[in-house]
């Protein structure tokens, strides 16, 4: 090799310029489309040799594979395949808005079947096609030469129709990607013709004519993002498929009609039938496709029970029926890559467009005046008819007899010319009259033609109207409803509403268990073992809640925590659970003594707190509303104080107050006064110095003449008695004797108000807990001391009794009974 011609360079350096110039290509020359007609080169090239192949859309089919052909042969030297699929996809009636191919045969289906080989299917141009390529042939667009220079392709498409807005397009560069959603072609034409009488339109204003991205398989589209994606160019929008309910033999259906935009049917499918394998979704008995010509029908069968609501929320969250299409407009911009807005992209394609219309314009425009020339030739041949025979047949050839016409009556080399062809029947009076009139309408063309180019208002005039016309020809009904979709699918929209029975245990042990799992027992009974505990482990609280209430964890030091009740471990009755301290941070030294079910704080109505020395406390129950992962003070405690119970008020409550040696003061809640949440409260009711609170118990007014106070105590004994036998008395009194207290019964555990049709749950230190019906609990007069509830084993006691309401009023959400600690 000769050294000379040998130039060094650093590999660096040409990997650096090699690597640009790739991705450069990739991106003008491949994978974005142009702003002017949303087309890359390879569909423009496969539509423009579709209008040369003359495959207009009344015109016979012709196979793809010479289609596909033709593109190799004169535009796109790449491989068929890529050619044929790019031409597939554009006869999907569910990826494009507007199909630009219409296709016959197996071109492939939202199940993502794959089309058949282009040797078995046909196609041809929509009408839709051909109004991107009208007026092609009148030099509207620039041509360059194409790859081997033996023909010309246009560098772009005149595009009568939006196409870049109304189709969308996808694709990824090097280092970029586009994915421009699809629009409805009235609503885009609407919003042109409104930018073209108001250019300082604002986005505000185009969004009353153009609604949102319009996608061709439907489905529902959230409103939130699209004026995002409208104003930069950028952001996400949520769709979600169309569904309803439908019932048939007793069982709930989920019916889809319509799913979001380039979800694989199939696919779905498949996700959903491996969730209900994996029991993530419990509730599907079966899933049909039962789609056909007629349309899409996708259907979810129920099993019997089962929440429409909830599943859908499943499917939602776990398959592709909702889904989000993340808007990045990228176009090329004379031949540079572009995040376009909306007004952005409306405006460049008015400013091709009206390239395209002046163009054409002057093409007819000279069109018209090479014409009307040549009639004026004809007129004054015929105006001097005898002379111009006379000089032809005098004259040796054709170029001598031009000559003498153009010398002696002034005609131009093309006048004469035509003069010299024309047809002897033209010399008649009838065709002298036909070429006056055409000439007469040519001048007025001429005119017409002129104004538009001279004249901006005309110009756009002509641009308006052939939008209308396009829109009169193609516009069709929005198919993607929008419509305000909820946010993300929380976990609490997964799962379901169901009655479930908390325990938390002294030793910080915490799980919930569904309420079913319990087996109701009559009085007496030596109940079921609710969980295998160490013996230090002794259980503290329980109490029955909905899983989407939130649990208030009230703490002997007056503080306050909340987790929702599906948050907590599920565990069977056996089961110990999980340790407290690994849902909260509550502090070592802290213990909890209350556990409370709210479903709001958005609501009218109080907390009322009691201490173990009387102290009682009122605070609204909105001002608990902002607890935050670390907590909340509650009530300020004095020194040596902690707090006992807290319960949910009205605010015209009897309230009661029951202390462990059997005494008990009633006091109306209006003696309370209201106080915010870090106060330390009044005195509730005076204590002898050995005596606590045990129990706080709130009535309200409309059920005081029903309501009996049923007490338990330590060694099973319990009764039940009208709370009519407890005289109000004011505020801070020692109260009256609600059971004699004796060594045989034990100090008293607790005092709850109950109706008589609720269910009363009682729970030993030893881990036993028992289920039984209130009314069958005997009523006794207030001193004396009941009868047998609960048999104990030597050595235990009960600690904990809760009264819950029934399935029905779970189920309704009412206002739980007072839980017991």
């Amino acid at each position: 090799m000769n050294e000379g011609r040998v130039v060094p360079i650093a590999i660096t350096d040409e990997i650096r310029t090699s690597f640009i110039n790739y991705a450069m290509s990739v991106i003008v020359d491949r994978a974005l489309p142009d702003v002017r007609d949303g087309l890359k080169p390879v569909q423009r090239r496969i539509l423009y040799a579709m209008h040369e192949l003359g495959l207009a859309s009344n015109r016979k089919y012709v196979k793809s594979a010479g289609v596909v052909g033709e593109v190799i042969k004169k535009y796109h030297p790449h491989g068929d395949a890529a050619i044929y699929d790019a031409m597939v996809r554009m006869a999907q009636g569910w990826n494009l808005r507007y199909p630009l191919v219409d296709g016959q045969g197996n071109f492939g289906s939202i199940d993502g079947d794959p089309a058949a080989a282009y040797r078995y299917t046909e196609a041809r141009m929509t009408a839709v096609t051909e109004a991107i390529l009208q007026d092609i042939d009148k030099e509207t667009v620039a041509f360059k030469p194409n790859f081997d220079e033996s023909t010309a392709e246009p560098e772009v498409l005149p595009c009568a129709v939006p196409n870049m807005l109304v189709n969308g397009a996808a694709g990824i560069a090097v280092g970029m990607a586009t994915n421009i959603p699809p629009h409805n072609l009235g609503e885009i034409i609407d919003g042109l013709i409104a930018l073209i009488d108001k250019p300082e339109i604002t986005l505000d204003e185009l969004m009353l004519y153009i609604k949102g991205p319009d996608f061709p398989t439907g489905g529902v589209m959230s409103d939130r993002g699209i004026r995002e994606a409208f104003e930069t160019g950028r952001g996400s929008i949520r769709l979600r498929a169309k569904v309803r309910f439908e019932e048939r033999n007793n069982r709930e259906s989920i019916v889809v009609t319509e799913i979001p935009y380039q979800v694989n049917k199939t696919s779905l499918i498949q996700t959903a039938a491996s969730l209900v394998r994996n029991k993530r979704i419990e509730d599907i008995a079966n899933i049909r496709d039962e789609s056909d010509r007629q349309g899409m029908r996708l259907v979810f069968e129920l099993k019997r029970g089962a929440r429409p609501e909830l599943v859908l929320n499943q499917l939602y969250k776990f398959t592709q029926l909702q889904s989000s299409f993340a808007v990045n407009n990228l176009a090329i911009v004379n031949r540079s890559p572009q995040i376009l807005p909306l007004k952005r992209a409306l405006e460049l394609f008015l400013e091709h467009r009206a390239e395209v219309v002046r163009r054409r314009t002057a093409f007819e425009l000279r069109q018209a005046q090479e014409r009307a020339h040549l009639l004026e030739g004809y007129l004054i041949a015929l105006d001097h008819l005898d002379e111009v025979i006379a000089l032809i047949r005098a004259s040796q050839d054709g170029p001598e007899a031009k000559r003498g016409l153009m010398s002696e009556f002034n005609l131009s080399e093309a006048q004469a010319q035509a003069v010299l062809d024309m047809r002897l029947q033209r010399l008649t009076g009838l065709e002298r009259h036909k070429i006056l009139e055409e000439y007469r309408e040519l001048q007025e063309e001429i005119a017409r033609l002129q104004a538009i180019l001279g004249d901006e208002a005309q110009l756009w005039r002509v641009i308006r109207g052939e939008l209308r016309e396009v829109k009169k020809q193609f516009a069709d009904p929005r198919r993607t409803q929008i419509s305000a979709l909820e946010g993300d699918i929380s976990k609490e929209d997964l799962i379901a509403e169901a009655s479930m029975v908390v325990t938390l245990t002294r030793g910080g042990y915490i799980k919930r268990t569904p309420l079913t799992s319990y087996r109701a027992q009559a009085r007496g009974g030596r109940g079921v073992s609710a969980q295998r505990q160490k013996t230090d482990d002794i259980n503290a609280h329980l109490i029955v809640a909905n899983t989407h209430d939130y649990l208030l964890f009230f703490t002997d030091k007056g503080r306050v925590y909340r987790e929702k009740v599906y948050d907590l471990p599920e565990a069977d009755r056996a089961a110990r659970g999980n340790h407290i301290r690994n849902l909260l941070p509550i502090a070592e030294e802290e213990s909890m003594q209350t556990v409370l079910a709210i479903r709001s704080f958005d609501q009218d109505g109080y907390f009322v707190f009691a201490t173990r020395q009387g102290v009682i406390k009122k605070t609204a129950i909105r001002e608990y509303g902002n607890i935050n992962a670390s907590g909340l003070i509650a009530l300020n405690l004095m020194e040596g104080d902690e707090l006992v119970s807290v319960r949910i008020t009205t605010g015209s409550a009897d309230i009661v107050l029951a202390t462990r040696s059997g005494q008990a003061i009633r006091f109306t809640e209006g003696e309370v006064r209201d106080t915010g949440r870090a106060t330390q409260g009044v005195r509730g009711i005076k204590l002898r110095s050995d005596d606590l609170v045990v129990s706080l118990v709130v009535v309200d007014e409309g059920y005081q003449e029903q309501i009996e106070l049923l007490t338990v105590t330590e060694c099973g004994y319990g009764k039940r008695t009208p709370l009519s036998e407890y005289p109000r008395q004011g505020r801070g009194g020692q109260g009256v004797i609600t059971m004699r207290v004796t060594d045989k019964t034990g100090q008293l555990v607790s005092l709850a108000p109950v109706l008589g049709h609720e269910e009363l749950l009682v729970l030993s230190e030893g881990g036993v807990l028992i289920r039984t019906r209130v009314k069958e609990v005997s009523s006794y007069g207030r001193p004396s001391q009941g009868v047998t509830i609960m048999r104990l084993g030597e050595g235990d006691r009960a600690v904990s009794a809760t009264v819950m309401p029934d399935e029905e009023a779970l189920g309704h959400h009412a206002p739980l009974a007072p839980h017991l600690n």
